[in-house]
């Protein structure tokens, strides 16, 4: 078990400096001059003074090789020295601690409707003897996985936002500010984790076991829900550590809309 945590830890450390050398080689990458940008914001001004330029040009750093950009950034990226906005002149530190608590509750919203979404779709379709409510239940996880986040998001807006006037459009209100984007995170999850364990369930209650169970005089329901739901859940805890991170991801689209 050491050895294993060792090595998905190292795994973790090698995709955290991939995503960081991929992103500093795309910036690089940009047309534009970010020293520019700080100096002239809106782009109205038709003169720069040369010195002023050169002097924050040395205090960014971007007087520097390239490389040796890339080890200072890196280096100071792991001692949790992000930078400093261009745009609020903040620490970026700052202002990912000011918006990440709303953000992981948010995200916490979503993840919880997911499973409850999730489970209680895969357990209903995979239960019911009438083929015809099974057919009806299994085809909506497909179709939610591949709705838009910000479509879903602006259809919800649409509805009960602007139309039935139910939730607040924008702005935190609290409970009621939470209620849409924690749908539209949790709906597209939710079908996820609901196409897995349905079809996890469907494999599983064909298993031996199933059958001694019900022949020893144990219910359908209870045979399902405890039996057969203890086995087919492994692979839905492994969906369960994607959708977490698919949340932090996608809350950013979400708040935005």
């Amino acid at each position: 078990m050491g050895f294993y945590l060792v090595r998905r830890l190292g795994q973790a450390a090698v995709v955290l400096w991939a995503a960081f050398t991929v992103s500093f080689v795309i910036l690089y990458m940009l047309p534009g001059d970010p020293v520019a940008i700080m100096l002239n914001p809106g782009g109205q001004a038709t003169y720069v003074d040369p010195e002023a330029e050169a002097a924050l040009r040395a205090e960014l750093g971007f007087d520097k090789p390239l490389i040796e950009q890339y080890f200072t950034r890196l280096v100071a990226a792991v001692q949790g020295d992000f930078g400093t906005s261009i745009r609020t002149g903040e620490p970026v530190l700052n202002s990912l601690g000011g918006a990440l608590p709303e953000t992981l509750k948010l995200a916490g919203a979503s993840l919880l409707l997911a499973i409850t979404l999730g489970m209680t779709l895969a357990l209903t379709a995979t239960f019911m003897r009438a083929r015809w409510l099974r057919e009806a239940l299994l085809p909506p996880p497909p179709l939610a996985i591949s709705l838009p986040g910000f479509w879903v998001g602006l259809m919800l807006l649409q509805v009960f936002s602007f139309g039935l006037g139910w939730f607040p459009a924008l702005g935190n209100d609290g409970v009621a500010s939470l209620v849409l984007p924690a749908i539209t995170l949790g709906v597209p999850a939710g079908a996820v984790g609901a196409q897995v364990l349905a079809n996890s369930l469907g494999a599983v209650s064909r298993q031996p076991f199933g059958e001694a169970a019900r022949a020893k005089g144990v219910s359908r329901l209870r045979t399902h829900l405890v039996h057969v739901l203890r086995n087919a859940a492994i692979p839905s805890l492994t969906i369960v550590g994607l959708i977490v991170g698919s949340s932090l991801a996608g809350a950013v689209v979400v708040e935005a809309v």
